[in-house]
């Protein structure tokens, strides 16, 4: 983070608000590394290069955040994932920022996280 870089900010959910997108706790698991931008009409297809360690916790269709901006994974393949990104979350983000090479900080789905958790000490019995 460098001074006059832009940020991505939400309000937090509050007792009796309704959930209505993925569950984002600020927890970052780790990076991921900007491989490719597809521009398709009004729309962007984003690949990003991560560890084999995240790896495991995504999933097609499953969720993940990148700069606290709450995605759903479009494809996985090795340890590569695609995200798409309609014209308003490229309007309202600061995703137009970043170029091939740049990194993002990546938070994967919570309960991918506790599952994969819960299988690896039951395997380990």
């Amino acid at each position: 983070m460098k001074l006059n870089n832009a940020i991505n900010l939400e309000k937090s959910l509050k007792i009796g608000d309704e959930l209505g997108g993925h569950n984002v706790t600020g927890h970052i698991d780790g990076l991921a590394k900007l491989s490719k931008i597809i521009q398709i009409k009004s729309s962007y297809e984003l690949w990003f290069k991560v560890s084999e360690e995240i790896t495991k916790y995504l999933a097609e269709k499953g969720s993940v955040a990148l700069n606290g901006i709450s995605l759903t994974i479009n494809k996985v393949e090795n340890n590569f994932f695609s995200v798409n990104i309609i014209k308003h979350t490229w309007n309202n983000t600061n995703l137009p920022n970043y170029q091939i090479g740049s990194f993002l900080n990546l938070e994967v789905d919570i309960i991918s996280r506790y599952v994969s958790r819960h299988i690896e000490n039951y395997i380990k019995k």
